[in-house]
């Protein structure tokens, strides 16, 4: 028998039980539609990562406290924190030839409130560069002016999230909301950029300290005149530093040292979503092989007017094996199909992406899955004795 008489003979007992064969390859469109759907998300949010960090440009540079930066736990780094203004002013004195601006963050979080509206945002105190260092855009208004950023003036930029919940469809521009307690007037507000900014509020850096009572930075912020040699720059960045601080009271990162282990984390989550996704696919895959073998007892007596006309053992079990890997290829391109549609979905928030990579895993996934679990119902339908197959009732 041929192989293409083989194939066709699968298909058309497939379509004999054309009901049972859809439902029977549910589990695997479940399997390979959550696969797609999160690996596109988290494709989508490393995008948004990658798109972010091109904007700041590859001459930004970050000094965290701690000696693990953001490899340690966050808590240590912070009870070892040391970064406050005289850090700054050491940059900007002993490393002026290759530091162009300098800018210290302080971030926490603290109830907004304007009239009867409340959030709990991101607090975050900066100065007159954040805006260039950070490359903040305004949708609307200014901001501040390092007269205010001395002077620790009342005004706040606010992000579109606080926006949308504090002012609705006002225009927040010159009103007064509170931060803790306390009145600050909108100079201005962010469009929508991202979950880090749009629920922040920005204030200057000497009311956070005032009104949070922190005396050290959480960061600080810097660029670089040239990114020609960033290696040879940030060395001197952290010469300058140890001048007052210890190796183990600060890290450096510049901008590829971040993404890098921004995507590492990144890449791990995708491979455990597709692990635990992978689950429905080994479900499917089991109900695959129960169906085949449900298939191979109905199917004794065919199995032997098939051998008594000629049939050998291979080829029934090449028909059986087939039956399973169309159905279970046919439950990846369903599967694949709806993650398309999810992923279009999808993009109305994050710039979510389905790469050929994801599309030839799922498919050979598939594939796997219907190799394995229908190899055991063929081999089996291929031992069946022709003789005791015909007398089979």
């Amino acid at each position: 028998m041929k192989f293409e008489v083989t194939f066709k003979t699968a298909l058309n007992s497939l379509k004999v039980n054309f009901v049972r064969s859809l439902l029977t390859v549910l589990g695997v469109v479940i399997g390979v539609f959550t696969v797609v759907t999160l690996i596109s998300l988290v494709q989508g949010l490393q995008n948004y990562v990658v798109g972010e960090f091109e904007k700041l440009g590859s001459n930004l540079v970050f000094v965290y406290p701690g000696s693990g930066g953001l490899t340690n736990d966050p808590a240590l780094a912070f009870s070892n924190n040391k970064l406050s203004e005289k850090h700054v002013e050491l940059i900007k004195r002993e490393a002026s030839e290759v530091v162009d601006k300098v800018s210290p963050i302080l971030q926490t979080g603290g109830a907004v409130s304007y009239k009867n509206r409340d959030y709990y945002a991101s607090i975050w105190g900066g100065d007159a560069l954040t805006q260039d260092i950070f490359n903040f855009e305004l949708e609307d208004g200014r901001f501040f002016t390092p007269a205010e950023v001395r002077s620790d003036a009342n005004v706040a930029i606010i992000g579109h999230l606080i926006r949308k919940e504090l002012f609705q469809n006002l225009n927040p521009i010159g009103r007064e909301i509170e931060v803790e307690g306390k009145t600050f007037e909108v100079i201005g507000y962010v469009p929508p950029k991202g979950p880090d900014y749009d629920e922040q509020v920005l204030v200057p850096i000497g009311q956070v300290e005032k009104i949070f009572e922190l005396d050290n930075y959480t960061y600080i912020g810097l660029t670089l005149k040239s990114d020609a040699d960033v290696s040879a720059d940030i060395k001197l960045v952290e010469l300058a530093l140890l001048k007052d601080l210890t190796t183990e009271d600060f890290t450096l990162y510049t901008q590829e040292d971040l993404l890098t282990q921004v995507q590492s984390i990144l890449d791990i989550l995708k491979f455990g979503l597709a692990a635990v996704s992978g689950i429905s696919l080994l479900v499917g895959g089991i109900g695959i092989m129960n169906i085949m073998l449900v298939s191979v007892t109905e199917r004794i007596s065919e199995i032997g007017l098939r051998k008594a006309l000629g049939a050998t053992a291979h080829e029934i079990a090449l028909q059986f094996l087939m039956e399973s890997v169309v159905l279970s290829l046919l439950g990846g391109l369903i599967g694949l199909a709806f993650g398309f549609g999810g992923c279009l979905i999808a993009r109305q928030w994050i710039d979510s992406e389905i790469t050929p990579q994801m599309i030839a895993l799922s498919l050979g996934f598939s594939l796997v899955v219907g190799v394995v679990f229908g190899t055991y119902p063929a081999v089996q339908a291929a031992k069946k004795d022709p003789i005791e197959a015909l007398r089979y009732e």
